[in-house]
């Protein structure tokens, strides 16, 4: 359902699909800090679920593995220049 309006109003997209839902995965490790890294901002905050395309279900326990990662000093909690 896409539409582009000559106004410079921005576009209307499809939702995106959760990865999780999708793949049928379960349990999230924290420990997988490759994965993890795709749900942050460049600030290193956690993304919205308009951004990563994410359910509320799966997003709440990718929030979780991310404070867990950060505490464990996998992931930074902010960024240094």
């Amino acid at each position: 359902m896409a539409y582009n309006n000559n106004r410079g109003r921005a576009k209307k997209q499809d939702k995106k699909q959760c990865l999780f839902c999708t793949n049928d995965v379960d349990v999230l490790d924290y420990k997988d800090v490759n994965l993890l890294k795709n749900f942050l901002t460049y600030q290193f905050k956690i993304a919205p679920r308009t951004r990563t395309g994410t359910c509320s279900r799966h997003q709440r326990k990718v929030a979780n593995a991310i404070k867990r990662a950060r505490m464990s000093a996998m992931i930074p909690f902010t960024h240094h220049r």
